[in-house]
């Protein structure tokens, strides 16, 4: 017969009351029920483990050494069902999010700072990569949530929002478009650009944009790509030592990270990028992230 956590806080508490009306009483149950389970647990040890008389219980010389393991086991699983209960109730945990870098270095710091706020059990696994590995990492349960840009066609991915992060042009303060209130898309194809290498969610907006719209700028001129950088801030680099615009989503620190340049805003509603927060479809959240979600859903900008 298995011993049960009952039966384990049963022993616990005749041991410590040495009488079973007490004992029954802490425990909230009739002195009947509380003598079976005493009984049940005796034939599970195998041995007897009270001595009984008119007044009262002692335990024997097996009930005394089985006592100091009885109370250790008692601990121990209370304190597995209190961080059990803490789990599923979001109290604890940790958040396995993979994001794009903008999102990391823009609005996710100051989450974490309310979840812990909220929450000083949390722990977070962060993972700031491409869009396309956002979708690989949670597809493949390395991450529980995404924040993934472009536009999610993964069956096995499930959006949970939808939002969207407009892209800007920066420029140096001394290019002639710094002193435009908006870029439009003559100017763009006029200008060299320095755009994130093919595969990144921006570089297929910027591209997608460009060849949907260029049949409606009047030079109809095929834009010059002086270089395709991986990362943002090379981008940026590369624009400060003068190698021509970048194009960049508006939430990107990387923008505003030099003096010396301008953000200028596009003149066409094709230059957004939309980014979505998903997770593996058929699989239930932590509890702890799905709290995590919403603080994310109220930072993202719906579409």
């Amino acid at each position: 017969m298995d011993l049960n956590l009952r039966d384990i806080r049963a022993l616990v508490a005749v041991a410590e009351a040495g009488n079973f009306t007490r004992a029954a009483a802490r425990l909230h149950l009739s002195q009947p029920a509380l003598t079976v389970q005493i009984r049940r647990l005796e034939e599970a040890v195998g041995t007897r483990l009270f001595d009984r008389n008119s007044r009262n219980v002692a335990l024997t010389p097996a009930g005394r050494e089985l006592l100091p393991l009885m109370r250790k086991s008692l601990h121990d699983m209370e304190c597995v069902l209190r961080d059990a209960r803490a789990l599923g109730e979001g109290e604890r945990g940790t958040i396995r999010i993979a994001c794009l870098p903008t999102f990391a270095a823009s609005v996710l710091p100051e989450l974490v700072i309310v979840m812990k706020r909220e929450v000083p059990r949390v722990a977070f696994d962060i993972r700031d990569v491409v869009a396309s590995t956002v979708n690989t990492l949670v597809r493949d349960e390395e991450a529980d949530v995404g924040l993934t840009g472009g536009e999610v066609s993964d069956p096995m991915l499930e959006v949970l929002h939808a939002g969207v992060d407009r892209l800007v042009a920066v420029c140096p303060r001394e290019h002639p478009l710094a002193k435009q209130r908006r870029v439009t898309l003559d100017d763009l194809v006029r200008s060299p650009l320095v755009l994130t290498a093919p595969g990144t969610s921006v570089r297929a907006v910027v591209d997608a944009a460009l060849g949907e719209t260029r049949e409606t700028c009047e030079t109809r001129k095929t834009p010059d790509i002086a270089c395709e950088p991986t990362y943002m801030m090379t981008a940026v680099a590369m624009v400060r030592a003068g190698l021509g615009i970048t194009i960049l989503p508006e939430t990107a620190r990387e923008v505003r990270a030099e003096p010396g340049l301008v953000v200028k805003p596009v003149d066409h509603p094709a230059f957004a990028r939309p980014i979505a927060i998903v997770k593996k479809r058929g699989r239930t959240l932590p509890a702890v992230t799905d709290r995590f979600v919403e603080l994310m859903r109220r930072a993202v900008v719906a579409r």
